[in-house]
């Protein structure tokens, strides 16, 4: 009998806000090495959280959709 999975909205949604974390602390810490500015690491890392989180949950909604390289499995 063959299945097939498919990842859910809220996995996608989890899985955006799980990144983003990761990605807001690294933002910060590259952009004071860079500038030696907490104010301005910290403006940065709060605007471009909007856009790319935004961004990122388009890119695995679409994937999500593509058939390319999922494989069937017997159960």
């Amino acid at each position: 009998m063959a299945f097939e999975t498919r990842a859910s909205r809220k996995r996608s949604v989890v899985k955006a806000l799980t990144y983003r974390g990761v990605i807001v602390c690294l933002d910060f810490v590259v952009i004071y090495l860079l500038t030696g500015q907490a104010v301005k690491a910290a403006a940065f890392m709060i605007i471009s959280n909007f856009y790319t989180t935004a961004a990122y949950f388009l890119h695995e909604r679409l994937w999500a959709r593509v058939r390319w390289g999922l494989e069937k499995r017997a159960s």
